[in-house]
C-alpha cells in the first residue's frame, strides 16, 4: 500500500500545483507560450502564409506609416487604458479605452503586419499604474459599486522605438497583406520585454504563486516517481519470487516437497493493479508535460 499512497500523494500535489497556476488566469497561458514557442526569422514566417497554419514567434522592430504621440511625445502605435476594480486577490476590468493604428514588425527588408485588433490578453509591456478608489472616478465603475472600492488605472502602450516578440499564426490579413494573428486556439501575443521580465509582469498580481506551484509540483513529481519506482520494483521482485525454483517456506509448502501443499505463486490482482498504476503515471506525466509546455511547437 505504501507505493500506492505515494502515487496518490503525487497525483494530488500535481493537481494542486496546476490549480495554483490556473489562478493566474490567462497570464499563465501567455507566459507558457512565450517560454516554448519557436522563434523563426520573419522571412520564414512569410513562407508559411497560405500554407498549413503554424503557431510561431518572430522578433523585430515595430514600424508604422502613421503614429500618434503620448504625453512625452513618443510615437505610439497602440495604447490601452483600463480601469479595474479589485475583485478578491485580483483585478477586474470595468472600462477600457483603446487607441491603435495599423503597424508591422520589421527585420531588415522583411516585414509582416500585426492584427492589432486581436491583441487582448496577449499584450505584455511595462504598464503605468495608479491606484485610488472608485470615488475618485465614479463614472468608470458600474453603478452601485461602493465608493471605497480600490480602483486601478492601468496604461499599456507600444511605440515604434521598441523591438518586439510576436507570437501568432502567419496568414493573409483582411487587407490582403501577410499578417500575424491569433489561431490554432492560441492568442496573438506581443511582448516588448525579455522573457524574464515578461514573466515578472505576468505574475505581478500574484508574485508568490508561481514559486508555490513549483514547490508543490516538485513534491508531487518526486512522490510520484518514488511511488512508481517502488511499485515497479515490488512487481519485479514478486515475479522473481514466483518464478523461483526453490521450494517455498510458506504454510502448505511446495508440491515438489513430499507431504506439502501448493506453493506461493504471487498475487496476480495486485500485480495487475501495479502495472495499471505505472501506465497511468506515465500517461499523466506525459500529459502534464504537454500541458505545461504548450503542446506541439510546430
Amino acid at each position: 500500500m505504501a507505493p500506492l499512497l505515494l502515487i496518490a500523494i503525487g497525483f494530488i500535489a500535481l493537481g494542486a500545483g496546476a490549480a495554483i497556476l490556473r489562478t493566474l488566469g490567462s497570464n499563465f497561458r501567455v507566459g507558457r507560450l512565450l517560454g516554448v514557442t519557436p522563434i523563426v526569422p520573419i522571412a520564414e514566417a512569410l513562407t508559411l502564409v497560405g500554407g498549413p497554419p503554424r503557431y510561431v514567434g518572430i522578433r523585430g522592430r515595430i514600424d508604422a506609416s502613421e503614429e500618434f504621440d503620448d504625453d512625452a511625445h513618443r510615437p505610439l502605435v497602440l495604447r490601452r487604458t483600463r480601469f479595474q476594480i479589485q475583485a478578491g486577490t485580483g483585478w477586474r476590468t470595468v472600462d477600457e479605452v483603446r487607441e491603435a493604428v495599423d503597424f508591422e514588425v520589421r527585420e531588415g527588408l522583411d516585414a509582416i503586419a500585426i492584427d492589432q485588433a486581436a491583441l487582448t490578453t496577449g499584450l505584455v509591456v511595462i504598464p503605468r499604474e495608479s491606484v485610488g478608489i472608485v470615488g475618485d472616478a465614479p463614472d468608470r465603475a458600474p453603478a452601485g459599486t461602493p465608493h471605497d472600492t480600490p480602483l486601478r488605472l492601468r496604461v499599456e502602450q507600444v511605440s515604434t522605438v521598441e523591438h518586439a516578440t510576436v507570437l501568432g499564426v502567419p496568414r493573409v490579413g483582411a487587407s490582403g497583406r501577410p499578417t500575424m494573428g491569433a489561431g490554432l486556439g492560441r492568442p496573438l501575443i506581443l511582448s516588448t520585454l525579455e522573457n524574464d521580465e515578461a514573466m515578472r509582469i505576468l505574475a505581478a498580481d500574484g508574485p508568490r504563486r508561481p514559486l508555490a506551484a513549483l514547490v508543490v509540483m516538485g513534491i508531487g513529481l518526486l512522490s510520484l516517481a518514488v511511488g512508481l519506482a517502488w511499485a515497479l520494483l515490488g512487481a519485479l521482485t514478486g515475479t522473481a519470487r514466483a518464478a523461483s525454483p526453490l521450494p517455498s517456506a510458506a504454510i502448505g509448502g511446495d508440491p515438489r516437497s513430499s507431504g506439502q501443499g501448493p506453493g506461493l505463486v504471487g498475487d496476480p490482482f495486485s500485480a495487475i493493479a501495479i502495472v495499471i498504476a505505472v501506465a497511468l503515471g506515465a500517461i499523466l506525466l506525459t500529459t502534464l508535460y504537454i500541458r505545461l509546455t504548450g503542446g506541439r511547437r510546430g
